[in-house]
């Protein structure tokens, strides 16, 4: 999705290839207008309307396209989005009415990540026309924000280290005219004790910091998004194995999904007064790293033994929601690739959200539904926070058993929310295992739709 190449443009009355959309129910009466070569060509390419099939069919000397999906009267996310991966470039027109909720998948299918290898067949733009003129910049806008994660989460992590997240929230804060602090080394030991002791064993190119954007008025609602910036994760002394070690690239997923919202909240130029914070940090082995049994001292001033290293995001996280609480916001929104725990309840398809509020919880999941991005509530329950009861320390950052680990991780990040504060916690896969229309495998965003049109909805759309 290139910057200078919009997939989703104004439909004007100009030359485009006709796109028909039908399902099995409806095929065969359709199938009945067409000429005797042209229902030959659609029987030879064994078309039968079922869902993502794609047929080619002659049409003088020119053609159109027919892609068959659940229900051409409710269209979804990626109900196009194998047209847009199968057809040749060109400008295309749905023939019978508009796209709809389809141009995202439509250009969400078109995304490449060549930085490393270049396709070996590429292919031009596919070009979707659509009337619906005013939805045309927030949809190139979302689909962006979304190829963003895709393109952070991809990126290996000698490349996409804490100094190159850092980079990317400086471009973030110049596009924006944001402001951007960053808090590295003795000030970092200081200010965010948990998130240098994570990352001081990393070499110094990919030295621990926190960056902390601030953007809007001081007098709009305060909006406080974060998100877990470990650029990789070694498991620190207790060690992941090889296997677990190998998608350890993503585990910056979740600061990928915050710095893409971001991007969305001020692009809008929704009235909140933004805060956004990444700590980032590489959780690394060396004579300095921290340990099993060690006790932390948190921003908050709560003190943490240490009963996993490799539990190490959420206390980067505990450091940072500390800071968010500080600005008092009316919401904080939280993502990180947190837990297998959640994995295994939800398979990759699905971020478990945890919220302290059930209309938040609500929202959330109706904006969710409403644009294929659903989140699955999980709980937050008190009779699980004894399971962090330390002998030494206020907390333990990992509890001793193998029961809802998602959860109980959530219940160790609420420790670091204010009192009183509205918040939702989204623990996300950031990648996708296998390749789905509009969802090629590799690094992508879980939650980021849901929660950006419940923030929409929420302040108030520009």
């Amino acid at each position: 999705m290139a910057d200078n190449d919009p997939l989703i443009q104004p439909d004007r009355g100009q030359d485009a290839i006709s796109l028909h959309l039908v399902n099995r129910d409806g095929f065969p009466e359709w199938v009945k207008k067409l000429s005797t070569t042209q229902r030959t060509a659609l029987e030879a390419q064994k078309f039968e309307g079922s869902g993502y099939q794609v047929g080619i069919v002659p049409d003088g000397d020119s053609w159109f396209a027919v892609g068959g999906v659940a229900n051409p009267a409710e269209l979804s996310s990626w109900c196009m989005a194998k047209l847009a991966e199968a057809l040749p470039a060109g400008t295309y027109r749905r023939a019978e009415g508009e796209p709809g909720p389809a141009v995202h998948g439509w250009q969400t299918a078109q995304y490449v990540f060549d930085r490393y290898k270049q396709p070996e067949r590429p292919v031009g733009p596919r070009v979707l026309l659509t009337k619906d003129v005013g939805a045309i910049d927030n949809a190139i806008a979302e689909a962006k924000a979304v190829c963003l994660v895709r393109d952070l989460v991809n990126t290996p992590a000698e490349d996409m280290g804490p100094a190159a997240l850092e980079a990317q929230c400086e471009e973030l804060a110049k596009a924006h005219s944001a402001e951007l602090k960053v808090t590295r080394g003795d000030t970092l030991e200081q200010e965010y004790p948990m998130v240098h002791a994570v990352g001081r064993a990393a070499a110094r190119h990919h030295a621990p910091r926190i960056m902390h954007l601030t953007w809007g008025k001081e007098s709009d609602p305060v909006l406080a998004i974060v998100g877990k910036g470990v650029c990789f994760d070694s498991g620190g002394l207790d060690v992941k194995s090889s296997t677990g070690m190998l998608l350890m690239k993503k585990d910056m997923g979740g600061a990928a999904h915050a710095i893409a919202l971001a991007g969305l909240v001020m692009g809008a130029g929704l009235p909140v007064r933004l805060h956004l914070l990444v700590p980032a940090v590489e959780n690394a082995i060396s004579s300095n790293s921290f340990r099993p049994g060690d006790v932390l001292k948190s921003r908050k001033g709560l003190t943490v033994e240490i009963g996993n290293t490799d539990a190490e995001g959420r206390l980067i996280l505990g450091d940072a929601l500390q800071r968010a609480s500080e600005e008092k916001p009316e919401l904080i929104l939280d993502f990180a690739t947190l837990t297998g725990a959640a994995r295994v309840a939800l398979g990759p398809d699905y971020p478990a959200l945890m919220t302290r509020r059930d209309e938040t919880a609500d929202a959330l999941i109706a904006a969710g539904r409403a644009h294929d991005d659903e989140p699955w509530r999980l709980p937050l329950p008190d009779s699980y926070r004894e399971w962090l009861n330390s002998d030494i320390a206020d907390t333990n950052n990992a509890h001793g058993n193998a029961f809802a680990g998602a959860s109980v991780a959530g219940l160790f990040l609420d420790k670091f929310v204010g009192d009183g504060i509205d918040w939702a916690h989204f623990d996300t896969f950031a990648w996708r295992p296998q390749a789905k229309p509009g969802r090629p495998k590799g690094g992508d965003a879980y939650g980021l739709r849901a929660a950006w049109h419940m923030l929409r909805d929420r302040f108030g759309r520009p």
